[in-house]
């Protein structure tokens, strides 16, 4: 198959590089070995192993160790065991246990994270409701699956109440969590005041929770369509325990792991949480996520550890520079997304040793992690994979004569699928529809099965990859796929721009989907449209270069921190629709020019040859 190069950065992995690191993995990996089967052994040893077991026996090693840090206050572990055992024994007194759903909607402060220890107690399932939802999509994700008890944060109260006629609430017992003591509603008791009057023992249950029972929902965001109920189990977290927590990090009790994305997002939940945890760390947490404030928390809590998504990163570099940014005491950052573009210059302006880039889904069954320091890479998985060819018109994997998918060459992208096997099951979605879709069965052998991730990665050589695009981004133009990811790539790394969306938009002469990329501008600055152009051609295959470009003041951005790009492919090139300054290459042009509404009718009418 066909697809974009990144214009300036390794698509394989050298043998030369790998000999380089050579020294390093090895020196690696006995530890990796002996913290995976030590992980191993304490999933497979017959007894019931959960996260909230583990909570209870960090607070008895470590009572006063910091455990959360936050604008909002401090706990150490022994309070916070303490009031998640409050909770948890309110909630058996209202008679929720194993497999009864706690649909909470709070944003990220301690109390959150208490609510969330007490259902692991219990058993009970913290479905984690996005609280940046609103109408359709939050009565969505609290109808479908029903909260025997639902908490919502004061804070949250407002845009609940907008939504509560739709949203089925029989026989759901309602709480409000109390934040600034201001605006609660009447009718809704405030139960942390109900929970103070509990017991602060450990509650029996705990040792009951089977570890493959379901711990949270998650609900995967997306830039179009209503969310889906991602099942977190207990096995996923203790599994992440290890891996993030002593295989990845070298993490110590008086670590802080900072994580200033919301816990409805899986990186904090199953990444930057296990890993303190694990540790007898502390997890330092940010309501709303604040670029301006980021070295100011760091140091503030002693961060030594960050967790990340791509455009954090890119927000956090484009705030003025400090002579002193690199004067902190940040170790290692792990997460998902950072541009190639920022890779660098990232860890140099902020001191940092190692990043961990990693790739996962939050339904995944398996983790791909740059353990041993390669760059612009996800890393390498420890579970079985396969990156194998993909057909985009039809949107499904290909498949040869005997009916059995291909596997891509090295410096390939395809579609990145993992095995599902006993060892790494996939739990799915709470739609059992939707479990069954992301299943690819006879990939290679007669009853295999396998997780569709959705995803594209190239494979790098050496068991490592690097993330391509999103199959949902990835258009066809002029029989050549072109991944989007790769075309920002190389938009982003023009002196002017500080970040861009790019997205296939029909024409009705064209063959497929046309590039079109939404800019936004570095403060101050003004583009010189000659030299993108130039930039580009020399930057992209001929078929990859946006045919399109539209300056815009701002992207919205879902609460995962992607752009929304909806909207944007709904206007499309129609002046009328887009608002801003939009431009188009002609064909044999070597610069964009405006596109007023007569050039607009022109290209639809098919005059140009694209």
């Amino acid at each position: 198959m066909s697809e974009t190069r990144p214009f300036s950065y390794g698509t394989v992995i050298s043998p030369m590089e790998f000999m380089v690191k050579l020294p390093s993995i090895l020196r690696r990996l006995p530890g990796i070995a002996y913290n995976a089967i030590k992980g191993l052994r304490m999933l497979s040893g017959g007894t019931n192993v959960t996260w909230g077991k583990v909570l209870e026996d960090i607070a008895g090693r470590f009572p006063d160790n910091p455990a959360v840090k936050s604008p909002d206050g401090m706990l150490t572990y022994r309070e916070l065991n303490g009031k998640a055992n409050q909770y948890a024994h309110f909630l058996l007194s209202k008679h929720v246990g194993q497999g009864d759903v706690v649909a909470v909607c709070i944003e990220s402060r301690p109390e959150l994270l208490t609510l969330y220890c007490a259902c692991a107690k219990i058993g009970a399932i913290c479905a984690m409701v996005n609280t940046n939802q609103r109408g359709e999509s939050l009565v969505h994700s609290f109808n479908i699956n029903k909260g025997k008890v639902i908490v919502i944060g004061e804070e949250c109260l407002d845009f609940f109440n907008e939504a509560k006629a739709d949203i089925d609430l029989d026989g759901s017992l309602l709480y409000a969590m109390e934040d600034t003591g201001t605006s609660l509603g009447a009718g809704m008791e405030e139960i942390s005041a109900l929970a103070a009057a509990m017991p602060d023992h450990n509650p029996a249950t705990t040792a009951a929770v089977p570890t493959k029972s379901p711990a949270a929902y998650v609900y995967t965001s997306g830039t179009t369509g209503l969310p889906k109920a991602a099942v977190i189990i207990n096995k996923r977290i203790i599994s992440a325990l290890f891996w993030w927590g002593k295989v990845v990090n070298t993490i110590c009790p008086d670590d802080t792991v900072y994580v200033p994305l919301p816990f409805f997002h899986t990186n904090a939940l199953t990444v930057g949480w296990p890993a303190a945890l694990y540790n007898g760390a502390a997890v330092a947490l940010r309501r709303r996520f604040s670029a301006s404030q980021f070295l100011s928390d760091v140091r503030q809590f002693h961060v030594t550890h960050f967790v990340y998504v791509g455009e954090v990163c890119r927000y956090i570099m484009a705030q003025p520079e400090k002579p002193d940014d690199h004067q902190n005491p940040l170790r290692e950052i792990m997460g998902n997304g950072l541009r190639p573009d920022i890779w660098e210059p990232f860890k140099k302006r902020f001191g940092i040793e190692h990043i961990h880039e990693f790739y996962g889904a939050a339904e995944g069954v398996g983790v791909f992690t740059n353990l041993f320091d390669f760059d612009y890479t996800v890393g390498t998985s420890l579970t079985p994979y396969a990156i194998v060819r993909y057909d985009t018109e039809n949107d499904v994997p290909e498949r040869n004569e005997k009916g059995r998918l291909r596997r891509v060459n090295r410096g390939e992208a395809g579609l990145l699928i993992m095995e599902i096997s006993e060892k790494t099951p996939f739990a799915g979605y709470s739609d059992k529809k939707k479990t069954e879709e992301k299943i690819i069965r006879d990939a290679f052998r007669k009853g295999d099965l396998w997780f569709n991730t959705g995803d594209m990665l190239r494979d790098m050589g050496f068991r490592h990859a690097q993330f391509v695009d999103r199959l949902g981004d990835t258009f066809r133009w002029k029989g050549e796929n072109v991944a989007t990811l790769e075309v920002e790539k190389a938009l982003n790394a023009f002196p002017d721009i500080s970040a861009s969306a790019v997205y296939g938009v029909t024409m009705p002469s064209g063959d497929g989907k046309v590039g079109m990329a939404s800019i936004l501008l570095l403060e101050g600055r003004a583009i010189d449209l000659k030299a993108l152009t130039a930039h580009l051609k020399a930057s992209l295959p001929s078929y990859a270069v946006p045919l399109f470009i539209r300056l815009v003041d701002d992207f919205e951005m879902t609460a995962t921190h992607k752009i929304k790009k909806t909207q944007f492919r709904k206007e499309g090139y129609d002046p009328a629709q887009a608002r801003e300054n939009l431009y188009v290459l002609l064909p044999g042009s070597d610069v964009y020019v405006p596109v007023d509404e007569a050039l607009h009718r022109e290209i639809v009418a098919g005059r140009y040859n694209f």
